[in-house]
C-alpha cells in the first residue's frame, strides 16, 4: 500500500518506465522475482571470461534524450561527444585513418580524469576507430561498439576484426538482427576471441537501429532499452 504504481518485472523496459514515473512524481514499486535486474539488458557470465546478455535480442543503443531525462549524470555517468575533422568541415567523405585515430587519441587525452573510469566508443565508424586506438594500447577502461561495421554489406568474407583480439578491456557489441554490416552470430564469434566481450542484439533493428513498423518497435523504444543495458554492462 502507499504506492501510486506497481511495475511487475525489473527488466530494462520496467526499469526505464519506473524511472520516468518516479520523475513525474509518482511513488513506484518495482517487483522482480529474480536476484538479477535488467532482464534482457542484464549481462551474466555463462563461463569464465565470456559474458552475454540473457535475452540477447532486445537491446539498443544510447540516446542523449534519455541521458538527460533519467539524469544519468546523477549516477556518475557523464557523456562527451566528439567530431572528426571532416564532420566539422561539413564534408561527406571521412578523413584518412591516421587523422581519425589521432582525433580519438586527442579526445581521450582531453577528457581523461584521475580516478574516473573512461568508456569510449560509438557507431559505426566512430566505434571502429575507437577500437583500433584501444587495440594499439591507448588506455581506457571499457569499449562500447554500436552497429560495429564488421564487413561491408554483401562482403561477409572481408572482416574488419584483426585488431579486436588485442583489445584488453571489457567490450560491448550492440547490433541489430537486420544489420547488413554484421550478423549477431558473427559478432558472437568475434567476442569469443576477445578477453572480456559481451554481445547485445537488437531484434528487428537495422544498421541505423530502425525497425519495421510491423515489429512494434520504435527507434525511441530501442534507445530506451539501451539505457539500462549500458548501466548494467558498465564495468563496476
Amino acid at each position: 500500500s502507499g504506492y501510486d504504481t506497481v511495475v511487475v518485472g525489473a527488466g530494462h523496459n520496467g526499469l526505464v518506465t519506473a524511472a520516468y514515473l518516479a520523475k513525474a512524481g509518482q511513488k513506484v514499486l518495482v517487483l522482480e522475482a529474480r536476484d538479477v535486474l535488467g532482464g534482457a539488458a542484464a549481462t551474466e557470465e555463462i563461463f569464465p571470461g565470456f559474458s552475454v546478455d540473457t535475452g540477447a535480442h532486445r537491446i539498443g543503443g544510447l540516446n542523449e534524450k534519455l541521458v538527460r531525462d533519467l539524469g544519468l549524470a546523477g549516477h556518475g555517468l557523464e557523456t562527451v561527444r566528439i567530431q572528426f575533422p571532416y564532420m566539422e568541415a561539413g564534408k561527406r567523405g571521412p578523413d584518412r585513418p591516421p587523422v581519425l585515430e589521432a582525433t580519438w587519441r586527442a579526445a581521450i587525452d582531453a577528457v581523461r580524469t584521475p580516478k574516473a573510469r573512461l568508456v569510449v566508443g560509438g557507431r559505426p565508424m566512430g566505434g571502429r576507430i575507437a577500437s583500433q586506438v584501444v587495440a594499439q594500447g591507448v588506455a581506457v577502461d571499457a569499449l562500447a561498439l554500436f552497429a560495429y561495421p564488421l564487413h561491408a554489406p554483401g562482403k561477409p568474407d572481408q572482416w574488419r576484426d584483426k585488431h579486436l583480439p588485442a583489445v584488453g578491456v571489457p567490450t560491448l557489441f550492440c547490433s541489430g538482427t537486420r544489420d547488413a554490416f554484421a550478423k549477431p552470430d558473427e559478432l558472437k564469434s568475434i567476442a569469443s576471441n576477445m578477453s572480456a566481450a559481451a554481445v547485445h542484439v537488437l531484434e528487428h533493428a537495422d544498421h541505423g537501429f530502425a525497425a519495421p513498423k510491423a515489429s512494434g518497435r520504435t527507434r525511441d523504444g530501442v534507445w530506451a532499452d539501451a539505457v539500462q543495458a549500458m548501466l548494467r554492462w558498465l564495468p563496476s
